[in-house]
């Protein structure tokens, strides 16, 4: 058989992988269908759909790490982020459509942490792609049963005194994190402290980094 490879490398030299070939799920068959409507209609372009997948794909978690270092630092946008998360964010630029995000702030006292049960929601606009875990079975399952077994293997061990949260986002409505400040950053510009934050911090299963980490 042509692919029958499992034991010899490629020309190459890489070993050679089995195909992925498979066939289209119902959901892809719809959004093919839509798109190809959409543009004989006229309503978009290819050039326009390819143009926001590169948008999506160029954003990072430096969005929101820009948001939480404000958060930080200025004591007007935190109360206006944790009251209305998605005109805050709007409001330094980071559109996030429709959904309504919500800002939730880590504490001595309590802990959050986000998951999407049903798929994979996530604020993409500010965290850029979800990681692969996130989208997980384990993970989607796992962190409603036993989050502070999630969270220890993300290396996260919290006080027995703590609250543990955990926050569903569905399809309208997504969540970000604002961990806690690390002490011994006082004065720090809020540039200098959106190095700490880290993608993880902002979903939950991390926390910020500690300035000597730098």
């Amino acid at each position: 058989m042509p692919h029958d490879h499992h034991d010899h490398l490629s020309p190459s030299g890489h070993p050679y992988r089995p195909d992925d070939d498979h066939p289209l799920t119902y959901w892809q068959q719809m959004e093919i269908a839509v798109r190809e409507l959409l543009i004989e209609k006229g309503v978009t372009t290819a050039q326009e759909i390819n143009a926001q997948i590169d948008a999506m794909d160029a954003r990072t978690p430096s969005n929101g790490a820009a948001v939480v270092a404000r958060a930080w630092t200025d004591p007007v946008f935190r109360s206006d982020l944790l009251t209305d998360a998605s005109a805050a964010t709007r409001a330094m630029g980071f559109d996030i459509g429709p959904m309504k995000l919500i800002a939730l702030e880590n504490t001595p006292d309590t802990h959050n942490i986000v998951v999407c049960t049903l798929c994979s929601c996530y604020p993409r606009n500010l965290l850029g792609l979800p990681p692969d875990w996130y989208k997980s079975r384990a993970y989607r399952s796992r962190t409603v049963k036993e989050p502070r077994k999630v969270l220890a293997e993300f290396g996260v061990t919290l006080p027995p005194a703590t609250t543990v949260r955990v926050h569903d986002s569905t399809a309208d409505m997504r969540y970000v994190v604002i961990p806690t400040r690390p002490a011994g950053t006082e004065g720090w510009r809020a540039d200098e402290l959106s190095k700490l934050v880290t993608r993880d911090s902002m979903i939950g299963t991390g926390l910020a980094k500690t300035p000597g980490a730098l």
